[in-house]
């Protein structure tokens, strides 16, 4: 999952990560599936709060799913975009069927949020797309960090999704050949943390560049690295900020 922090206020998690405002975790833990998983953020999160004593995290990074937590977004009346699993993956081959579509039943009815689910297993889309009646409050994306698992992106356009978007986070090497039809926003990012993985800047042009030929929103995330504030966000001397056509930030 996606590296950035989070503060903990009621049930809300107000989140650090660039592109969203708050994060809810109805699942925790997961298993790594591709080489952008080789340093998870979420991985060392689990095992600082478990150490915490946080009590979702008895299990640590041990997938685990959170009933109680399931309506939890009902409760927060001020309107959110929220990052639906910044600790997991919804769509791990672990997670029941049927307890995702009790996620999408929250989703659905808290339609004052935006929520934005990310994921890996991108082939379980499309098996599970003829189940889900997706919310027009529901965005839905998948990582890509190499050329290797660019095949996420055809399974992403196989779902009836609204809002369709790319996360190339941690970006670990060049993508000349993005197909971005029907691809409404890509984000980029750089690994960060202790071990982190450089990225070079053609890279992130590149793919800059083929987003502003193909009109898709671009949201450059962070250049990473062990210093990730240091190392800041800008790209050829601004920030890259763009949100799906149909997005509103909230206020916080």
């Amino acid at each position: 999952m996606e590296s950035g922090g989070a503060i903990l206020r009621g049930n809300l998690a107000k989140s650090s990560i660039e592109w969203t405002e708050s994060t809810w975790n109805p699942l925790t833990g997961c298993t790594k599936v591709s080489d952008g998983c080789k340093h998870c953020y979420a991985e060392r999160m689990a095992r600082r709060l478990k150490a915490m004593g946080q009590a979702n995290y008895a299990n640590g990074f041990k997938l685990t799913m959170h009933p109680h937590v399931l309506e939890k977004p009902l409760l927060w009346k001020s309107p959110q975009m929220i990052f639906v699993n910044s600790m997991s993956d919804l769509f791990h081959p672990e997670v029941p069927a049927s307890y995702i579509m009790q996620v999408f039943d929250t989703m659905r009815r808290a339609h004052w949020h935006t929520f934005q689910v990310l994921t890996k297993r991108a082939k379980r889309l499309p098996k599970l797309d003829p189940r889900i009646d997706w919310p027009p409050n529901v965005w839905i994306g998948v990582s890509v960090e190499n050329e290797e698992v660019q095949w996420r992106i055809d399974c992403l356009r196989e779902t009836h999704a609204r809002t369709k978007f790319l996360s190339l986070e941690p970006l670990l090497g060049p993508l000349p050949n993005l197909n971005l039809e029907g691809i409404d926003w890509v984000i980029v990012g750089g690994e960060s943390g202790p071990k982190a993985r450089p990225m070079d800047q053609s890279w992130v042009s590149d793919i800059r560049d083929q987003c502003v030929a193909a009109s898709v929103p671009f949201f450059f995330k962070q250049w990473g690295g062990v210093q990730k504030k240091r190392n800041g966000r800008l790209l050829d001397g601004r920030t890259w900020d763009e949100l799906p056509k149909s997005c509103r930030i909230h206020a916080a």
